[in-house]
């Protein structure tokens, strides 16, 4: 009996004894699984490191500053790939198909043959436009239609289309002014339309911004010489600071350095950004941002194509036409809310005022209507200087609105106001890498597709975002690979709060040089319209609303084409 117990304890003790060792061999089996998640972790090009906000790739650090483990070298930079070579994490953003789609869209006709002197291109001094079928009389409503005939210096009609002109119809005394349409029929003739809009004199303008052989300078470059325009990446340790070159792509320019290169991805957006491998300090040390400068290489033709003598230049042209009232049936305006049509034109000017044809537009003449529109909302602007103008015009027209002082850069922010007996907050924020600014530090450059993932959204939310300005030297696919990312997060926005209001406002005329044409802004507005067109969004066409104003060419828009800007968009934010 003694024995027997013995035995049984014996056995119950084994049994422990596996159950234990069983137990253990597991938890090693664990503890292993999570080292190799953790080397995943800080191996994967999709890491999330924390504290910080890139993620950096570093090639052959010195022996003298060894770099943190979340540092260390995860892939071989010596020898980096091609500006052509696209990132493959950008495809779950867009499809090949749809990529293919929209640069067949914009595809831009040639010349059949090159020319070898300026002369041979469109001039805006023997080009000429005349009024199809004229008639006795005009009223409200009718539509006019120019016919354009584009001619060499030499006076030789051309037989081929790819011009840009821009085309308006106005009456300086109203104060007046529409945009015009302009069809190019591929032979050297165009079609400027025009919508009668307003009583009284109706005068055609029509200019020549690019020849269809300086659209092809700006082409080539924008596809073939991604850096033209550069910027500074400043590295600094305890008692070390070096500024080096970087670029959004890893460009030839970039490649010609002996030490290449830091690359930053982003976890979230996926977006890259290359510097030149400091030559002792670790990628890590990447503290601040800069425009570095400008360095296109044009030929003598190029130049002499693009030069002022034959860009943005008005053709020789005097048609008037003089409109009577038409009683015409008067519907109800509907109020400004998403996903109504866009007609064309889109709006037009009368006594300085913007009359939207989409919706209701409504007039904010004073403080307190703003910010009556503006209460209890929550408005984050994120983009270029073009959208800060409308920040700064609601700081300067609400006084209420009071600025923080955020100690951030007043070019690039973010910066923010708030209005605490209205309950408004407003934000700006620039649209993260490339953007051309003063110093500023890196960790304050947030992509728009990181913000919006990190906006809960609903019915006091407004986002409202502009990105194009800082695109315009960079190949059309990097264009629209960072859409792609908005338009994901977007998506996601509006799945998970579909209260929220989201607006986008298009590019601007302004830009005429090989840095920003008008031409190359027009591409981006267009493919931005293309890829958002599915999405229940606001665009605010402020392209037809700077076009055909009367102010005085600029990038920046004068203050009574943002206010009537800044009056649209409110009248979406509260509409009537």
């Amino acid at each position: 009996m003694y024995w027997t117990t013995w035995k049984q304890r014996i056995k119950l003790g084994i049994v422990i004894m596996c159950v234990c060792l069983a137990i253990f061999w597991m938890y090693e089996l664990y503890l292993e699984g999570l080292a190799k998640v953790s080397v995943w972790l800080y191996s994967s090009e999709a890491v999330k490191e924390q504290p910080v906000y890139f993620r950096s790739n570093i090639d052959n650090k010195p022996d003298s500053m060894p770099a943190p483990l979340m540092y260390r070298k995860t892939a071989n930079l010596s020898s980096c790939p091609t500006v052509s070579q696209a990132d493959s994490h950008i495809s779950t953003f867009i499809s090949p198909e749809e990529l293919q789609s929209i640069e067949k869209a914009l595809k831009w006709p040639a010349p059949p043959t090159s020319i070898i002197a300026a002369n041979q291109a469109t001039s805006p001094y023997t080009t000429s436009y005349d009024l199809q079928n004229p008639h006795t009389s005009y009223s409200v409503g009718d539509i006019i239609t120019v016919v354009i005939t584009a001619r060499d210096d030499l006076n030789n009609s051309k037989t081929y289309g790819g011009d840009f002109f821009q085309a308006k119809l106005f009456d300086t005394k109203l104060k007046a002014s529409v945009y015009g349409e302009v069809t190019d029929h591929h032979n050297g003739t165009y079609t400027a339309t025009f919508k009668l809009l307003w009583e009284g004199q109706a005068k055609v303008s029509i200019r020549l911004i690019h020849s269809s052989e300086a659209v092809q300078v700006l082409l080539r470059h924008r596809e073939q010489d991604p850096d033209k325009v550069f910027f500074t990446g400043v590295f600094r340790g305890v008692d070390h600071q070096e500024k080096v070159v970087c670029n959004a792509q890893r460009s030839e320019r970039l490649l010609k350095a002996s030490q290449c290169c830091c690359e930053y991805r982003h976890p979230i957006t996926g977006e890259s950004w290359f510097c030149r491998r400091p030559s002792r300090l670790p990628c890590s040390a990447w503290v601040e941002h800069s425009m570095g400068g400008y360095q296109a290489q044009l030929s003598k033709l190029d130049s002499s194509l693009l030069h002022r003598k034959y860009t943005n230049q008005y053709l020789p042209g005097d048609i008037t036409v003089s409109v009577s009232p038409r009683d015409l049936n008067s519907s109800t305006p509907v109020k400004c809310v998403p996903g109504l049509d866009t007609p064309s034109p889109v709006g037009f000017y009368l006594h300085d005022t913007w009359m939207s044809r989409m919706c209701h537009a409504q007039s904010f003449p004073t403080a307190s209507k703003t910010a009556s529109c503006l209460k209890n909302k929550q408005v984050l602007m994120m983009g270029d200087s073009t959208l800060r103008q409308w920040f700064e015009y609601l700081l300067k027209t609400v006084p209420t609105l009071k600025k923080l002082n955020l100690y951030t850069s007043a070019q690039s922010g973010p910066l923010e106001a708030v209005d605490t007996g209205n309950n408004i907050r407003l934000v700006w924020r620039a649209h993260g890498l490339p953007i051309r600014t003063f110093m500023v530090p890196h960790a304050d450059l947030h992509y728009i597709a990181s913000e919006v993932d990190a906006l809960a959204g609903g019915q006091h939310s407004v986002v409202v975002f502009t990105i194009w300005a800082h695109f315009t030297t960079f190949p059309l696919s990097t264009y629209l690979q960072r859409l792609a990312g908005i338009r994901r997060a977007i998506q996601a926005l509006l799945q998970r709060a579909p209260q929220t209001l989201v607006l986008i406002k298009s590019a601007n005329t302004g830009y005429k040089d090989i840095y920003g044409s008008d031409w190359l802004s027009w591409q981006l507005d267009c493919a931005l319209r293309m890829m958002f067109k599915e999405l229940p969004v606001v665009i605010i066409d402020v392209w037809q609303m700077t076009s055909c104003h009367y102010s005085p060419e600029n990038i920046h828009p004068s203050q009574q084409v943002i206010k009537n800007e800044v009056d649209l968009f409110l009248s979406f934010v509260c509409p009537r």
